[in-house]
């Protein structure tokens, strides 16, 4: 027999590289025109329902959705509402309705109360407390079987499911097994094990309220990781290992994939025990046991089969679809005849087949629109055409300036009493960065506030000038001159003793100069022309 390889290493891996993940809730684009978002679904940890936005509207498509989860986080119903489109694609009930057809006369007694939590009874008395008290009831008498199986001297085989219930069947055997006193080995052997339990303890966002809870008290979201350090579950890769090999002892229980029976390590364990009628196999969620079983026959284990909640159910479609309010709903024509819509129903239904495409008319209102605004509007408005510019003024009264310490303390307030307002002359660089400005300190010290050039609004006063001087112990004279240039009279004021600095006081300027080697000069002169504008 020849076989030959499908993919290549190279091209498993360039498309693992391609997949782009994503938390619930975040948006991820699309060739710039569709919006994605996932929401969780509450059937497992990262089990998703999506939406998709673009241009012509928006669709929701739903899954398989759990109203109710002890570990993975709560249906996330509320980001599905009003859309223009809701794809029902939850066959859960397909399979629950061939179970009964079959002859199965099992039924959930709850199953007519589980509903979301917006979904109340007169009392106001939430219903989801009886789906996980139904769960917690099938989970302790998978686990009491498989204790009872041990104690005559069987093993347990458990096929890798759904990563949720595996390990609450976890913490509920070995809660069970230390009560009973009973040292039995629990094996979980799978190459991608060790990784993942280890990744669950740090995804609380992807889990329930109560897990998260567990967070905040300081405890492990899951009990695997005390199991772990005590010992009493062994993680190993493969069924070859080494660990294993060294480590193996029956009876025991043992975790692995695959849960088709057609591959993995279930397969060799399944071959060793199968013959064995002390022995116990636990299939969760199976189709057809029978035929699973099949290349195994004769099987003389016991098999124990297991159904968890994984769907909205039927029964509580109608009510979580008056609280979507979906304009259209695209159902399984596999359904039709399981689900009668009520008449009073506020959205249409087309019904879809595999393989066969669906035509569904655009559901999003025109972008046109006509509005006519009243006189007494208390805002200005404003048309736009395309591709044309529209210079719009601004409106906002003032601007947040984000300014550095150091240049901050070098500011000296003047108040300007007429006006009310406070003036400071500065020399930075104004930037603009993240949608604020941003004010920065100049580092040539010749640009700073102590500059020996100093320049401030005109001074009237200036005959005042020599005498404020003089208080300072400050010789000065004092000349006019006519500005050519200006057409105007220039006043300058000459400083001796004990500063060398010249004063020119124009009409609407005020510049002082002093040596560049007395850098404090100007300062002093400064303050001296501040106190004679103290009126001002």
């Amino acid at each position: 027999m020849l076989f030959t390889s499908l993919l290549l290493g190279a091209d498993v891996k360039d498309s693992i590289q391609k997949i782009n993940t994503l938390n619930y809730a975040q948006e991820a684009c699309y060739n710039g025109t569709l919006v994605i978002k996932a929401f969780s679904s509450g059937v497992e940890i990262g089990s998703s329902n999506w939406t998709l936005n673009g241009p012509k509207g928006d669709i929701a498509y739903l899954s398989s959705s759990c109203f109710f989860s002890a570990h993975a986080m709560a249906f996330d119903y509320s980001s599905l509402q009003r859309t223009s489109t809701l794809i029902y694609s939850d066959f859960s009930s397909l399979i629950d309705a061939q179970d009964v057809e079959d002859g199965d006369n099992y039924t959930d007694p709850t199953s007519d109360k589980l509903l979301p939590p917006s979904f109340e009874d007169s009392d106001g008395f939430s219903l989801d407390s009886d789906v996980n008290l139904d769960e917690k009831e099938k989970l302790v008498f998978i686990c009491s079987c498989a204790i009872e199986c041990v104690k005559d001297g069987g093993s347990v085989l458990i096929p890798i499911n759904r990563l949720g219930t595996i390990l609450q069947l976890l913490e509920e055997m070995a809660t069970l097994l230390e009560a009973s006193a009973m040292e039995v080995p629990i094996y979980i052997i799978s190459s991608v094990a060790e990784e993942l339990l280890a990744l669950l303890n740090i995804i609380p966002e992807w889990l329930s309220k109560q897990r998260q809870e567990r967070l905040f008290a300081g405890e492990p979201l899951f009990d695997h990781v005390k199991l772990l350090k005590e010992k009493k579950i062994r993680v190993v890769p493969n069924i070859h290992s080494h660990q294993l090999l060294k480590d193996w002892q029956e009876p025991c229980i043992v975790f692995c994939p695959h849960w088709s029976l057609r591959m993995g390590p279930i397969v060799h364990l399944l071959r060793r025990w199968c013959g064995d009628p002390k022995s116990l196999l636990i299939l969760e969620d199976m189709v057809n046991p029978e035929l699973a079983l099949l290349p195994f026959k004769p099987v003389e284990m016991k098999v124990l089969q297991c159904l968890f909640p994984s769907g909205i159910g039927l029964q509580k479609l109608q009510p979580l679809l008056k609280t979507l309010q979906p304009k259209t709903i695209l159902f399984p024509e596999d359904l039709r005849l399981k689900m009668c819509f009520s008449c009073e129903k506020s959205f249409s239904v087309s019904y879809y087949t595999e393989a066969e495409t669906l035509k569904v008319p655009c559901q999003k209102e025109s972008s046109e629109l006509k509005m006519s605004f009243s006189c007494e509007k208390s805002f200005s408005v404003s048309y736009c055409t395309e591709p044309e510019t529209l210079k719009v003024f601004c409106q906002k009264e003032s601007s947040e300036l984000k300014i550095e310490a150091d240049l901050a303390s070098q500011f000296y307030w003047k108040t300007f009493k007429k006006e009310g307002i406070n003036v400071t002359k500065l020399k930075g660089k104004l930037l603009m960065e993240n949608g604020r400005h941003h004010l920065l300190l100049d580092n040539d010290k010749k640009t700073s506030l102590r500059n020996s050039s100093l320049v401030r609004c005109g001074l009237t006063d200036y005959h005042k000038l020599i005498p404020e001087l003089s208080k300072m112990g400050i010789n000065a004279s004092m000349e006019l001159i006519k500005d050519d240039v200006e057409s105007q009279n220039v006043c300058l004021v000459h400083t001796e003793e004990p500063y060398k600095a010249l004063i020119e006081i124009g009409k609407t300027s005020t510049v002082i100069t002093t040596a560049e080697s007395d850098a404090n000069v100007a300062s002093i002169l400064y303050k001296a022309i501040d106190n004679i504008m103290d009126g001002v």
